[in-house]
């Protein structure tokens, strides 16, 4: 496990692991926790597993049906588009924010996480991914407001697995290509201190997002016998 968790307790660690797991598609949606095979795994009794599952369970990221059936919580077009709608308020708001309050380290930043982006498509997958989650990362902590910057990472890991749903589901590769470019336009907009201007693409950025394009599948999907 990475060495920045040695000093966490059992049911932290299994939390994190399970929740990293959840998100990123190991764990797949709808899919049946072994409890006793995890806790095995993790090299833990079945005690600190189930304080990480009632964990889980309080940001729905797991569903406890009985004491011993557990499963991850499935996706659902109603949850992607609640996490949509917050992103696409409070985006706009960090990239505004972070054209009026950026330091030179900030641009610094800025500039060498947009040279590592790739475009987010099926091809680049989750190198791309990556790349895309620390270009906005750092960009949010250019708002330098530590609150908006928590509440955004949060629902960025939580809109992950939508994301990659989304990236199983591309409208071909030409918006994925205009997505890239709007992230190197972003850095000039919030290096020349235009707020008005970096909030607004970054409001359609996000309406053009992965997750946007996830609801549109879901929705779909929902209505099929």
């Amino acid at each position: 496990m990475p060495s920045q968790n040695m000093f966490l307790s059992k049911s932290d660690l299994a939390y994190a692991e399970l929740r990293d797991q959840i998100l990123n598609g190991s764990l797949a949606a709808g899919s049946r926790l072994a409890q006793y095979d995890l806790a095995a795994s993790l090299n833990m009794s079945i005690t600190p597993l189930r304080e990480a599952i009632r964990r889980l369970s309080s940001e729905g990221l797991v569903t406890v049906e009985t004491h011993r059936d557990v499963r991850v919580s499935t996706m659902t077009a109603d949850e992607a588009r609640q996490l949509f709608e917050v992103r696409l308020s409070l985006d706009p708001t960090a990239a505004a924010l972070a054209a009026a309050r950026r330091t030179e380290d900030d641009i610094t930043a800025l500039r060498a996480a947009v040279d590592q982006l790739l475009p987010v498509t099926r091809q680049w997958g989750e190198g791309a991914l990556s790349a895309h989650r620390v270009f906005h990362q750092t960009l949010y902590r250019a708002s330098h407001n530590d609150v908006l910057i928590k509440m955004l990472d949060d629902l960025w890991d939580k809109s992950d697995r939508y994301r990659r749903l989304g990236l199983d589901l591309p409208p071909g590769d030409e918006p994925r290509t205009r997505d890239l470019q709007e992230h190197h336009r972003l850095v000039d907009l919030v290096v020349d201190g235009q707020a008005d201007r970096a909030a607004q693409l970054m409001h359609d950025h996000i309406a053009n997002s992965l997750t946007a394009t996830a609801i549109s599948a879901l929705e779909v999907r929902e209505t099929l016998p």
